[in-house]
């Protein structure tokens, strides 16, 4: 069934980039906090979505490649506003930071849609998932970037999205290197 409480989840996520980027067009503090919210409960349904799914076994080949697109668009389209974004007397977010994640979400994107037509279904690896909490916290503080109870945030927020970068990196890495092993496997006689 394709309309199941956790694709709706995942779908949920996609709907909202538009409100995200629209907020992020504004730089006072009110819309940096109302972003960040959504940009939060965003993620938390990304974890309602796989536990609901393997608690009620609705696991689908669509909500496999459903949930991990929608983390990677909106992701991709919060890092891209937080790098064109010119705010006074802040530094921006790095581009190359940025294309270096999107590059790798785009590898991986690839990556799956060609095992998906070898008939190979790669589901989302704990790197990958532990890489994505990073890049919720990075993106978190970036959305804030201001200065809260002494806690630069801004800085908080690039800490967070570097150290996401290298896992990224390695967890893409992972994604190659088991598309290969599985398409050996399954092209070798039996």
């Amino acid at each position: 069934m394709i309309w199941t409480l956790p694709n709706l989840l995942s779908l949920f996520r996609i709907v909202i980039i538009p409100i995200l980027v629209y907020l992020l067009t504004f730089t006072d503090p009110s819309s940096s906090l109302l972003a960040a919210l959504l940009f939060l409960l965003a993620s938390v349904t990304d974890y309602f979505d796989g536990y609901l799914a393997r608690r009620n076994r609705s696991v689908s080949d669509l909500g496999k490649i459903l949930d991990p697109l929608a983390d990677k668009l909106l992701v991709a389209s919060v890092l891209i506003m937080l790098a064109a974004l010119e705010r006074p007397g802040e530094p921006s977010v790095p581009a190359w930071l940025v294309v270096l994640i999107i590059a790798r979400e785009s590898a991986v994107t690839v990556i799956r849609g060609i095992a998906l037509s070898e008939g190979i279904v790669m589901q989302a690896e704990t790197l990958g998932k532990h890489k994505l909490i990073l890049q919720v916290f990075g993106v978190l503080g970036l959305l804030l970037h201001f200065t809260y109870w002494s806690i630069d945030f801004f800085a908080v927020g690039l800490y967070f999205l570097g150290l996401s970068a290298v896992i990224a990196i390695w967890s893409g890495v992972n994604y190659h290197v088991q598309f290969f092993r599985l398409w050996q496997l399954r092209g070798s006689p039996g």
